[in-house]
C-alpha cells in the first residue's frame, strides 16, 4: 500500500546521536544575534525580559521532535511578545522558522497546513498591529515569507521521504513476490517430475516384476512361458528406459514441452497388452464414437487413468482379471478400472505409498475433471470424470450447418 503524503508520516533518515549537535547549532544561530553588537537598535534586546523571551525558542526548538505544532505555536508566541516591547528578534525569527520547517516535516500535511496557515496569519496580523501602534519596522512581510516557506520546504522534504519509502516497499514488494512465484514454480515443476516418472516407471517395473515371477517359476516347468515372460520383461525393460530417456530429454530442453511425444489412448492396446502377456485377463469396453477426437490434454489424462489402474491391479489385485470402461456420459468422458480385490487376503501386504493416487489425481483436477477411488462392490475402482468441450458445428456459407 502506497503512504499517502497528506496524512502519513515516513521515518526520518536522520542518525539519532547527531540530534544533539543539530541542536546546538541551532541554539548557537538563535541566542548569538541577540548579544552580537548591531547598529540597529531595534534589533537589540531592548530589556532583560526581551533577552528572556529571545532565548527561550532555542531552549524550546529540541522539543520540535516530540512536539512540534506546541512548540511552533509558543515560537510564534515569544517572537510577537518580543515586538510588542520593541525589539524585532532575529533569532526568534529564525527558531521561528525552524519550528514551522520540524513541524511540517514531522506531521502529516492534513495536521499541519491548518496550524501552519493560521500560525503564519497571526504572525502577520500581530505584526501589523504593532507596526501601526508603534511604528516599529516589523518587516511583517519578510518574516512572514520566510515562515511559510520554511513550512513548504518542510512539507517538501516529508513528501519526498514517503515517495521514496513507497518506492522501496514497492520494490520489496516486487521482490517477495517474484520469490513466492519462483517457489511455487518450482514446486509445480517438482510435482511434475515426480509424475512423469511414476508414470514411466511404475506400470513397467510392475509388468517388469510379474513376468519375473513367471518365469522363474515356469523355468524348468514350461521353458516356453518363460521365454515369452523374458521377452516381455524385455521389451518392457526397453520401453521403461526410452519413456525414462524422454522425459530426461524434456527436462534439458523445457521451453519445447509442448513438442514432446506425450502417451494418449491411441497406446492403450500396447499397455493393455503388456498385461495380458504377464497372465492377466484385460476387457476392454470402449463405447465411445469412433470418429471423435479427444482434446490432447483430455487424451493423455485419460489413459494416465488407465495405466495407473493397471498398475494397482497389478500389484494389489488377488484375481487375474481387470476390466476398462470408457464411455462418454453428456459432456464428460467416464474411465473406469476395476478389478477383484479382497482387503482379507492382501492385509498382510505392506500398503502402497499412494503417490501414483495423488500424483493421478492431480493430473485429472488440473484437466477439472474429478477421481474416485477405493473399494467398490465386487472389488477396486478407480473412476475419473473429465469434461470434454462439445463440438461446436461448423456452420457453411449458405446459413445450413
Amino acid at each position: 500500500m502506497r503512504p499517502d503524503p497528506a496524512t502519513d508520516t515516513p521515518p526520518r533518515l536522520v542518525p539519532p546521536g547527531r540530534a544533539w549537535l543539530v541542536d546546538l547549532v541551532i541554539a548557537i544561530l538563535v541566542v548569538v544575534p541577540s548579544f552580537a553588537p548591531v547598529p540597529f537598535p531595534e534589533l537589540r534586546p531592548s530589556s532583560p525580559l526581551v533577552h528572556v523571551l529571545i532565548v527561550l525558542p532555542a531552549l524550546l526548538l529540541p522539543l520540535r521532535r516530540r512536539w512540534p505544532r506546541i512548540v511552533f505555536v509558543a515560537c510564534i508566541a515569544l517572537f510577537v511578545s518580543a515586538l510588542a516591547l520593541g525589539t524585532l528578534a532575529p533569532g526568534a525569527a529564525l527558531a521561528t522558522a525552524l519550528a514551522a520547517y520540524g513541524m511540517a516535516d514531522r506531521v502529516g500535511r492534513r495536521e499541519a497546513a491548518p496550524v501552519a496557515i493560521a500560525g503564519v496569519v497571526g504572525l502577520v496580523g500581530a505584526s501589523i498591529v504593532v507596526t501601526l501602534m508603534t511604528g516599529l519596522d516589523t518587516r511583517f512581510l519578510q518574516v512572514g515569507l520566510a515562515v511559510a516557506l520554511a513550512g513548504a520546504l518542510g512539507d517538501a522534504s516529508r513528501s519526498r521521504r514517503a515517495y521514496v519509502s513507497a518506492v522501496l516497499e514497492r520494490a520489496r514488494r516486487a521482490e517477495q513476490t517474484r520469490e513466492a512465484e519462483a517457489r511455487r514454480r518450482v514446486s509445480e515443476e517438482r510435482l511434475r517430475i515426480a509424475r512423469d516418472l511414476h508414470d514411466a516407471v511404475a506400470h513397467q517395473i510392475s509388468v517388469i516384476s510379474l513376468n519375473a515371477g513367471v518365469a522363474s517359476s515356469a523355468l524348468d516347468t514350461r521353458p516356453e512361458k518363460a521365454r515369452e515372460a523374458l521377452a516381455t520383461i524385455r521389451t518392457a525393460s526397453r520401453d521403461v528406459l526410452a519413456e525414462i530417456g524422454s522425459m530426461l530429454a524434456v527436462l534439458r530442453t523445457p521451453d519445447d514441452v509442448d513438442a514432446r511425444d506425450q502417451p494418449g489412448l491411441a497406446r492403450l492396446g500396447a499397455v493393455v497388452e503388456s498385461v495380458r502377456v504377464a497372465g492377466w485377463d484385460v476387457a476392454v469396453r470402449d463405447e465411445r464414437d469412433p470418429a471423435e477426437v479427444l482434446p490432447l490434454g483430455v487424451d493423455i489424462v485419460a489413459y494416465r487413468v488407465v495405466q495407473e489402474g493397471l498398475t494397482n491391479a497389478l500389484k494389489h489385485g488377488t484375481a487375474r482379471r481387470v476390466h476398462v470402461l470408457l464411455r462418454r456420459d453428456g459432456d464428460d468422458l467416464e474411465v473406469v478400472v476395476t478389478n477383484p480385490f479382497h482387503p482379507a487376503e492382501t492385509a498382510a501386504e505392506p500398503s502402497p505409498s499412494g503417490f501414483g493416487l495423488i500424483g493421478l489425481r492431480e493430473r485429472v483436477e488440473s484437466a477439472g475433471g474429478r477421481l474416485d477411488a477405493g473399494p467398490a462392490p465386487g472389488g477396486y475402482r478407480l473412476a475419473a470424470r473429465l469434461p470434454v468441450p462439445a463440438a461446436r458445428p461448423t456452420t457453411r456459407p449458405g446459413g445450413s450447418a
